[in-house]
């Protein structure tokens, strides 16, 4: 598997959220939790979602995945059991680019995520504090 490059990571989440203002971290392996509801300290939010929601468990909903493929950047977003927790997957990571591998892929990748749980990066979409 290629080395995870945290900028690109960046780079492709920012093209591909649909929501500019949306608040989210990024992890080490390429997931991201999108935070629908962000209320204080953004890191440790999505850190208790990704740890219930991360780690795959044989014979249960954490196990299922779908793969999309994007318009915006190359590659594609590996979906599961929480609606706001999203790995991404690039090119090069597969060989084979059907649906199977690449799902496959991205849930290994929120696997290690989910168990690793280090935040690279925390995009702020609430609007600032009102000045007084």
């Amino acid at each position: 598997m290629a080395a995870v490059n945290t900028e690109m990571l960046i780079d492709v989440w920012r093209r591909i959220l649909v929501n500019p203002r949306a608040s989210w971290v990024l992890f080490e392996q390429g997931t991201c939790v999108v935070l629908t509801a962000p209320d204080g300290e953004l890191a440790g939010q999505a850190t208790a979602i990704l740890r219930e929601f991360g780690p795959v468990h044989a014979g249960s909903s954490a196990g299922d995945f779908g793969a999309i493929e994007l318009k915006d950047a190359e590659g594609w977003v590996v979906t599961g059991h929480h609606n706001d927790v999203l790995t991404y997957v690039g090119p090069d990571e597969v060989g084979d680019p059907s649906e199977l591998t690449v799902g496959l892929c991205g849930r290994s990748k929120r696997h290690r995520d989910g168990t690793d749980l280090r935040v690279v990066h925390v995009e702020d979409g609430r609007d600032p504090a009102p000045r007084a």
